[in-house]
């Protein structure tokens, strides 16, 4: 198997578990958590970098057109820089921004040089293959965070057989 096939379909399974996440969040979970890490912000926290990290380097990076700076949440943050918690986006904003990023993986992960010595991000110093298993890996992090507070509220998800062709 090719090595950038096998990205493009484990970019596509983590991609589709993170759809049914956001298809089958109740309305009133939509905003419930504590603030910053409600389960919005946190899906559209990984669909963007998701998306920013599968791009050559930060200098080739062209933000969703609906882009709100105030959505994305960064971990290490203090409380004091966060934006008040509004709810930005609605499920189906962030379900046409998923589209998106499927519709653009293959052609994203087609023009990286999964040879490079760096990754394109001067602040993460690793080979840029390290790097976009380091976003493969962040992507299904966050999307089992998602799994958890969707389970707390007795919504189940059926993930068997979501590897997607490349």
């Amino acid at each position: 198997m090719d090595l950038k096939d096998a990205l493009k379909g484990q970019y596509g399974a983590g991609l589709a578990m993170l759809r049914q996440c956001i298809e089958r969040c109740p309305d009133d979970a939509w905003g419930a958590g504590e603030h910053p890490r409600t389960f919005w912000r946190i899906a559209y926290h990984t669909l963007f970098y998701t998306h920013f990290y599968m791009m050559p380097s930060h200098t080739e990076f062209t933000p969703w057109a609906r882009h709100q700076p105030q959505g994305v949440i960064l971990w290490d943050d203090d409380e004091d820089g966060m934006p008040p918690e509004e709810t930005t986006y609605s499920p189906q904003d962030l379900l046409e921004y998923l589209s998106q990023i499927e519709q653009n993986v293959g052609r994203w992960v087609d023009a990286l040089d999964l040879g490079a010595a760096e990754s394109g991000f001067p602040w993460y110093r690793i080979p840029k293959l390290d790097h976009q298993l380091v976003n493969i890996r962040h992507l299904g992090i966050h999307v089992g965070q998602l799994q958890e507070l969707l389970y707390a509220r007795g919504v189940d998800l059926n993930w068997v057989g979501k590897r997607v062709p490349a």
